[in-house]
């Protein structure tokens, strides 16, 4: 026999029902997985575009190599640093600005040649003769865009506020065809160089190229012209008679923050081309990598962009630094430069997750008020 509740004691269970439903905390409207991805990575370009931010994160950059090289952290800049200006060529900016197609194809060749027989000469071919498949084309189009963002701070702090200073994915089909013209016109001019030999003999021709400064304003002039070709404008001369020993006055502020920042756009980069493959969260795929959960081959291509993005900046501070030992494609490159690449965007990983889950905590905290 079912019990019966007298009607005074009904009005008492729906008061008391209604008070314990009006004490519950509202709940924040869930969003599904693609919002969610989309809602971080709006946050991760608001992060690119930020000079505040980009300052932050050069000076948790730097502050990370020396604590990893067990050095004591000096202060980011020293008294008058900030606003120094120092002399720097016009001719090696040039060749700095153009030549980042050609790094972004050596280091995605580098990646494919790893994961395949192929020798780079073969991949050359399979690109230019359009063979590789869309997966093979994302890879190289996204180190495009890492070496493409590593030399704009370089050139000018400003840049970086740009409409298509954003996350690779958020490209218009038109700058995601711009990358794609510079890989393309890069392995043009590298397949004429290029000699068919052994898979190890080509990737030692490609570590002679990359640090041949005659070589490197050759590619730079080639990729120049190439632009303006691919964007039916009028070919300028690549650097004329009063450039070539020119010099110009840049702020060694904005330097500092160049150098130190490129393992940010390395992890970026990196953590986009796994969000567009695994279709997961940015924040999982940075956890991931700080927790040391990712997969070898995924934390090994961390390393890869942290690579590209620092090659590309090092011509805008001398050329001379091409020529350096370790100036060459990652597969030479010893455990304890890798580690070194790690650590940059290990370090870059943490402080962006912590800022989304700031965001994420606000946010939670104002929805509730």
């Amino acid at each position: 026999m079912k019990p019966i509740l007298k009607p005074g004691l009904i009005v008492v269970v729906i008061a008391l029902a209604a008070c314990n439903n009006n004490s519950k905390t509202p709940r924040e409207p869930l969003m599904n997985n693609e919002e969610k991805i989309k809602n971080e990575l709006k946050q991760i370009d608001s992060l690119l575009q930020n000079e505040k931010f980009a300052l932050e994160m050069a000076m948790e950059l730097e502050a990370a190599y020396y604590v990893g090289a067990g050095q004591t952290i000096p202060p980011f800049f020293k008294p008058n640093e900030d606003s120094l200006l120092i002399d720097k060529s016009v001719k090696e900016e040039k060749i700095a600005t153009n030549v980042a197609g050609f790094y972004a194809l050596e280091c995605g060749i580098n990646y494919l040649c790893s994961r395949s027989d192929l020798t780079p000469l073969q991949w050359i071919e399979k690109i230019l003769d359009k063979h590789a498949d869309d997966s093979n084309i994302l890879i190289l189009n996204r180190f495009a865009n890492a070496t493409w963002k590593a030399g704009q701070p370089f050139r000018s702090l400003e840049r970086i506020k740009r409409s298509n200073f954003i996350s690779a994915s958020a490209l218009s089909i038109e700058e995601v065809e711009k990358d794609h013209r510079q890989v393309m016109n890069a392995a043009s001019l590298l397949k004429t160089v290029m000699k068919p030999d052994s898979k190890q003999a080509q990737l030692e021709q490609l570590r002679s190229l990359l640090r041949d400064k005659d070589f490197a304003y050759r590619i730079a002039a080639y990729l120049d012209s190439s632009y303006y070709t691919g964007e039916n404008k009028p070919v300028v001369p690549f650097i004329s008679p009063e450039e070539m020993n020119a010099i110009k006055m840049k702020s060694y502020r904005e330097e500092k923050i160049a150098m130190n920042i490129a393992g940010f756009y390395a992890a970026e980069c990196a953590m986009n081309y796994m969000v567009t493959t695994r279709k997961v969260l940015p924040s999982s795929v940075l956890q991931e990598l700080v927790d040391n959960t990712i997969s070898t081959d995924e934390k090994l291509l961390f390393a890869r962009f942290a690579n590209a993005t620092w090659k590309a900046g090092q011509p805008f501070r001398s050329l001379d630094r091409i020529t350096r030992e370790t100036f060459t494609p990652f597969n030479f490159l010893n455990e304890a430069d890798v580690e070194k690449d790690l650590v940059q965007v290990k370090a870059a990983s943490k402080k962006i997750l912590q800022l989304l889950q700031k965001k994420e905590e606000r946010s939670s905290v104002s929805f509730a008020n």
